[in-house]
């Protein structure tokens, strides 16, 4: 069975803490939020190292730059060497 997760109010959160972190202990992550807006997740540490240690593809971002340096780069970036330079 999975634990669903939690989501508590940052005031109810600060005043649940330890509770918090003994759900954490157990496997059980809280989202916390702020104005009923997520801003921060208290997870188990094995989930936290997991999502740390997991390399995310390149493949969605190849391209993406494409254009930057407008359409001669060579120029663009020799403009900005000679610019710094001066």
């Amino acid at each position: 069975m999975v634990n669903p997760i939690l989501r508590k109010g940052a005031e109810e959160a600060r005043n649940q803490l330890p509770d918090l972190l003994d759900a954490a202990d157990k496997g059980r992550s809280t989202i916390i939020t702020r104005h009923g807006r997520p801003v921060a997740a208290l997870v188990p540490i094995e989930a936290y190292g997991a999502a740390v240690i997991r390399q995310q593809p390149l493949m969605p971002v190849t391209g993406s730059g494409r254009g930057l340096w407008g359409k001669n780069s060579t120029r663009t970036l020799r403009k900005l060497r000679d610019e710094w330079s001066r």
